[in-house]
C-alpha cells in the first residue's frame, strides 16, 4: 500500500486539496501500478509561522 506524505503551508480551499489528493493518487496508479483503493495520500498542513525560508517565517514574509 503506498502511502505518499505532504507537507503543504495553509490557505488552500478544501476543493484544492481533493484535487490534490486525486492528483496525486493517479499519478502513483500510474507510475507503479498501484491499484487506486490502495494509495493513501496524507497532507500535512503547517502554518505560516512554522515554516521558515532563508531565516524568517514565511508569515512574516508576507506569503
Amino acid at each position: 500500500m503506498p502511502i505518499a506524505q505532504i507537507n503543504i503551508i495553509e490557505g488552500r480551499t478544501d476543493a484544492q486539496k481533493e484535487q490534490l489528493i486525486n492528483e496525486v493518487t493517479q499519478a502513483i496508479h500510474r507510475s507503479i501500478d498501484a491499484p487506486v483503493a490502495n494509495v493513501r495520500v496524507i497532507i500535512n498542513e503547517m502554518p505560516k509561522q512554522h515554516f521558515g525560508i532563508g531565516g524568517e517565517s514565511v508569515k512574516k514574509m508576507g506569503r
